[in-house]
């Protein structure tokens, strides 16, 4: 059966007695329908003291077009921890609609390892991007309205800094010209869209404690500068509180279920390669308060998402992961090693040696966190035994362990030897997390760090004017923010045709913007853009209502 007829199949349980697994009366939770709910702001508070569960990061080697499966495997492994007798949640990220109706597909897992309802996860859910989108909107428009009323601010309309936002791939909104027609519709200047999932707004909703917090760290966006290059707060334009109305609700984390009916909160969904790339500090905390093991990803490969996990939201919320699972598979080995896709089903052992150069170098990076990586080999049905080897004699050699995992075929089953290896290296406690660089270095030394370290490039180039940039921004109290990198997601470099482990190349940054309410500086690299566009066969083509009235084609 397909992902999606096997979703259909699923044998739901109501969310209400979802949340009684985990603690979560039934009044503490707000339905969206019989499958689906928030847990109440009030619940959580209550949770503080209790003590925290272990929690096990799922990341992954850089994507390929042969699929990784990094999601399933998250929900393979917290479906195989609840079945070897654990308390296990999952917290992932909730689904973009642009990527949905683009080339990425969904993102609720896949084969016999998904959280369902798989087709409101991956379109509406419960509104939480549209609040943000909305909550956006109402600065930008408050902005111009500000500007058009006076500009009490004396705001340099050449330096308005907040851009607008829809959650939608369009590549022709990226550069626009904004107040055209006229004296009754203000004053002409350029503006443009990113993607709903690179707005500041979804990453301080997932880096937020609380609705105070919330507030708080929507004043302290910069939305513009004035011809003093002072900066402009949203909190100058009193739109602060209106945007945390509109986010209210969707600060409450959503509970759903796993194929075995296993609890999963799915809440916020920044991008890994143009934001932060982790579900919401709120829904991770809560689960660890809930579960005894808390299993969650970061998005694409772990020198984005990890890295960002590790730097950034464990450095900001106090956490401190107990292991790391990096997600590979064979046929990505073989890719990584020179296979084309079309010849990935035959077998290729030393292509697989060849390719897992990619593998030992994300192996060495969490290392470098200090905190313990197991290999999850995510299984394709063409894995050949001698192949499969090959990944594990190679994962050895590098002091870790590699564990075969069959959840899309098997479910649970196909994971208690992952989530038995993986509690038993919990069990070892050799966990020593440590962030890589320092809060006092400077900005662009941080840049440097990930950049050699991670990347394992040469240098980093950078005109005067993004030096100057990074020296003006620490001179105003900002040197002590983590860097969000935005590179492409492919490859260690920012040339997304390199794949394996190159090393003695250049780190190029086109620009770099400060997320002063977020607490992160993002650093714009190589081509990458803040609103993607759609392939030229985008995924939309073909989703559509059967006869049936059930949705087709979104996964």
């Amino acid at each position: 059966m397909s992902d999606i007829e096997i979703a259909r199949a699923a044998n739901k349980k109501p969310i209400q007695e979802i949340g009684a697994k985990l603690g979560i009366p039934s009044e503490d939770l707000l339905p969206f329908g019989h499958d689906k709910a928030k847990v109440s702001a009030e619940f959580i508070k209550a949770q503080a003291d209790k003590e925290d569960g272990k929690l096990i990061l799922v990341t992954a080697i850089n994507p390929t077009p042969a699929g990784e499966g990094k999601t399933t495997t998250t929900v393979g492994l917290g479906d195989g921890l609840n079945a070897i007798g654990k308390n296990a949640c999952i917290c992932i990220r909730e689904a973009s609609l642009g990527p949905n109706f683009g080339m990425k597909g969904g993102a609720a897992g896949g084969g016999y390892a998904q959280v369902v309802p798989m087709e409101d996860m991956n379109l509406h859910f419960t509104g939480d991007f549209h609040a943000i989108t909305s909550a956006h909107s109402l600065l930008a428009a408050m902005i111009d309205n500000h500007i058009y009323w006076g500009n009490e601010q004396e705001i340099d309309l050449r330096r308005v800094a907040w851009r607008r936002v829809v959650d939608m791939n369009d590549r022709a909104l990226r550069n626009i010209n904004v107040s055209l027609g006229g004296v009754a519709n203000g004053f002409p200047r350029e503006g443009g869209f990113d993607i709903t999932v690179a707005s500041e707004v979804m990453a301080i909703l997932c880096l937020a404690n609380d609705l105070a917090d919330l507030q708080k760290r929507l004043g302290d966006m910069i939305v513009a500068y004035r011809r003093d290059r002072s900066p402009v707060y949203c909190r100058d334009i009193k739109a602060d509180g209106a945007m945390t109305v509109l986010l209210q609700q969707a600060m409450q984390p959503n509970l759903v279920q796993t194929l075995e009916n296993n609890p999963a909160f799915v809440h916020g969904g920044p991008f890994a390669n143009i934001a932060h790339g982790c579900n919401s500090v709120v829904a991770t905390k809560t689960a660890l308060k809930l579960a005894d093991y808390v299993v969650t990803e970061a998005g694409f490969g772990a020198d984005l998402g990890a890295e960002k996990f590790l730097n950034i939201k464990c450095r900001k919320a106090g956490l401190s992961p107990d292991a790391v699972v990096i997600v590979a598979t064979v046929r990505a080995m073989k890719m990584n090693g020179g296979v084309k896709k079309d010849d990935l089903g035959a077998e290729n052992v030393a292509a697989v040696k060849e390719g897992c150069a990619n593998l030992g170098r994300h192996i060495e990076n969490i290392q470098k966190f200090g905190v313990p990586a197991v290999v999850a080999i995510n299984h394709f049905v063409t894995d050949t035994e001698a192949e499969v080897q090959a990944v594990k004699d190679y994962v050895k050699d590098m002091g870790a362990e590699a564990v075969l995992a069959q959840h899309w075929e098997k479910g649970s089953e196909g994971t208690k030897e992952l989530a038995t290896r993986v509690c038993a290296i919990i069990d070892e406690g050799k966990s020593d997390y440590a962030p890589l660089y320092k809060d006092e270095l400077s900005l662009f030394t941080k840049i440097e760090t990930v950049a050699k370290e991670i990347y394992r490039a040469d240098e980093v180039i950078a005109d005067a004017k993004i030096r100057n940039q990074l020296k003006d921004w620490e001179e105003q109290g900002y040197g002590n923010l983590p860097v969000c990198m935005a590179k492409t997601q492919y490859s260690f470099t920012t040339d997304p045709t390199l794949r394996g482990a190159p090393t003695g190349h250049s780190v190029p940054i086109r620009e770099v913007r400060l997320s002063a309410g977020a607490g992160f500086v993002v650093v714009v690299c190589g081509d990458i853009m803040t609103m993607p566009g759609l392939p030229r066969k985008p995924a939309a083509e073909s989703i559509h209502i059967n006869d049936a009235g059930q949705i087709e084609g979104l996964f």
